[in-house]
């Protein structure tokens, strides 16, 4: 019996995906579950696995084609061992597989052979070896990295007594960007160029905030099993409470349509090892601070790793970064679409404020509310800001819902 290897549902809005590598080839034995093949989208790197312990007999998608979802990569025989298997000599493409022709090709550097794909096309146009740095995994030359080259503008003829090139700099590195990264740089600027975007200020008094976690860190993080108190909790159930009262700033445009969400979502941004991703709390607003604390920090550990799932990063309803981890006094926070919002938190800084006519010291932090104000007016995001403002400073309306 033959089990097909297929590509996986890849997330919102993902419907295709690179092969990357197999980590099997045709003949090999496989266990169930086991990795077989890896795909790289414009957000995270997947593993597949087998569906069945058997023996790889096919290999439809070689490294370096472009596959859409459901789209068949390889078969198994079902219990069959390694002795005697003959690997298929050549793929055959599929529904869904947009397969290139392997090819010999140059050395884009020392022991990383381009992708399947990339070396037709060296071949085809002549590409000196060397000449193309690739951005794929392990240094490999992909067929975009290729396009790339072949789409920049061509040099101008030289003149008849040309100047002396510019040395380069010994002290400069260039490295190409990441395919992560220059989906990040392109979100963003979308957001600024599609979104009406403004930004609102305001301040908060963490006393209350520090002086309860102070108080009560020890005896959560034992009644919790290690679950750290920390501020994020606070403030992912304070934007929630928020949310409910001004919906719009949790609401999405979808055409000439708004939608409004009945639910949170909630996004974190945190930092990777690839750059920033933005990891969602699934129905953050129906959530325990505790288990809203837990899922952040296994983001946290798997953004390090690089190891966060397709679904973990989309879906999200409202977004909050916090640049105060990296010492940040203000900013203004850029809109993660189709998003409308999003909720900057900063440094914590003593500063002298005014109470009751006293001049005092206090823990202050400055908040910032990003917006569309397409669909969130002025009003409603300065109202939406100053809740959130008098939730964290005076927590014990978390507990009367007010």
């Amino acid at each position: 019996m033959a089990a097909d290897i297929k590509v996986p549902t890849l997330g919102e809005s993902v419907t295709t995906a690179t092969i990357a590598r197999w980590m099997k080839q045709a003949g090999e034995a496989v266990a169930a579950d086991e990795p077989v093949v890896e795909l790289e989208t414009d957000k995270v790197t997947v593993e597949v696995n087998a569906p069945e312990a058997g023996v790889l007999t096919e290999i439809v998608a070689p490294e370096g084609a472009e596959v859409e979802v459901g789209a068949l990569l390889g078969r198994i025989d079902v219990g069959a061992t390694a002795t005697g298997q003959q690997a298929t000599p050549a793929p055959v493409a599929a529904a869904g597989v947009h397969a290139p022709q392997a090819a010999p090709g140059p050395v884009a550097r020392p022991g990383a052979a381009p992708l399947p794909a990339a070396a037709k096309l060296i071949e085809e146009n002549k590409i000196p070896a060397g000449a193309i740095q690739g951005t794929a995994k392990d240094g490999r030359v992909s067929k975009g990295d290729v396009l790339e080259f072949l789409n920049k503008p061509a040099a101008a003829p030289a003149a008849p007594a040309p100047k002396a090139a510019r040395v380069p700099d010994v002290r400069e590195e260039r490295v190409r960007m990441t395919r992560l990264r220059k989906t990040i740089a392109a979100r963003l600027k979308d957001a600024q160029n599609t979104a009406a975007m403004l930004t609102t200020f305001n301040e908060v008094d963490m006393s209350a905030i520090i002086g309860l976690r102070t108080e009560y860190k020890d005896a959560f993080e034992k009644k919790h099993k290690g679950i750290r108190l920390g501020f994020n909790g606070f403030f992912v159930k304070a934007v929630c409470a928020a949310l409910q009262e001004f919906p719009a700033v949790n609401a999405e445009i979808d055409g000439e349509d708004i939608v409004y969400k009945h639910f949170v979502h909630m996004g974190i941004a945190v930092g990777g090892a690839s750059g920033l991703v933005v990891p969602v709390i699934r129905d953050a607003d129906q959530k325990s601070i505790a288990q809203i604390e837990a899922e952040i920090a296994g983001f946290a550990k798997r953004a390090k790793e690089g190891t966060l799932k397709l679904e973990e990063l989309s879906g999200g309803t409202f977004s909050i970064t916090n640049g105060g981890v990296y010492g940040s006094l203000m900013s203004t926070p850029i809109i993660n679409p189709p998003q409308s919002a999003i909720l900057g938190m900063h440094k914590i800084q003593e500063r002298p404020v005014a109470i009751n006519g006293q001049v005092v010291i206090r823990p202050m932090m400055y908040l910032a509310v990003s917006y569309d104000h397409r669909i969130i007016d002025g009003r409603e995001a300065v109202s939406f800001l100053v809740r959130v403002k008098e939730t964290l400073e005076d927590p014990r309306r978390l507990l009367l819902e007010i």
